[in-house]
């Protein structure tokens, strides 16, 4: 289906699919996944490529936030943040806009979830491309990225 299903597929791990029709015209592709699949945005997290001291990572925090770029810095070890640049997310990761996954990607990026994803049994990560997200416990999440988890949410 994707790199991002078969990655959690290959790791054994359980998971599943969800689908649904996504609006082109959407604003945020992560809160417009909540509404249309009927759960709370709190449990649906969205995939961010920013750059840390020159070098790309991904900081994965709810969809009803914005990622803290210091807080990603600093749980990293750097210094400075910013976002990528849209191309260079997408060559990296094999991904769209939109669409990015933290699982499949092309490169491992660094990775960092924020704290709030353990404390809910499930989340919703997409699954590779828009109107596709794959649910999955946020531990499996955790360890199929070798993620860090920390505060990044503000």
């Amino acid at each position: 289906m994707t790199p991002a299903v078969d990655a959690a597929k290959a790791a054994g791990v359980p998971y599943e699919v969800v689908q649904y029709e996504h609006d082109p015209k959407a604003e945020s592709y992560g809160l417009e996944a909540a509404e249309l699949l009927g759960i709370a945005p709190e449990r649906v997290f969205k995939t961010l490529v920013a750059k840390v001291d020159g070098r790309l990572a991904v900081g994965i925090v709810p969809v009803a936030v914005r990622l803290d770029l210091k807080a990603l810095a600093s749980t990293l070890g750097g210094r400075k943040a910013e976002m990528a640049d849209p191309a260079e997310a997408q060559r990296a990761t094999g991904y769209v806009v939109g669409g990015i996954s933290p699982l499949g990607q092309k490169r491992r990026l660094a990775t960092v979830l924020d704290e709030s994803a353990m404390a809910q049994e499930t989340v919703y990560v997409s699954g590779g491309r828009r109107g596709l997200e794959i649910v999955l416990a946020p531990a499996d999440l955790v360890r199929l990225t070798d993620a860090k988890v920390a505060p990044l949410a503000r």
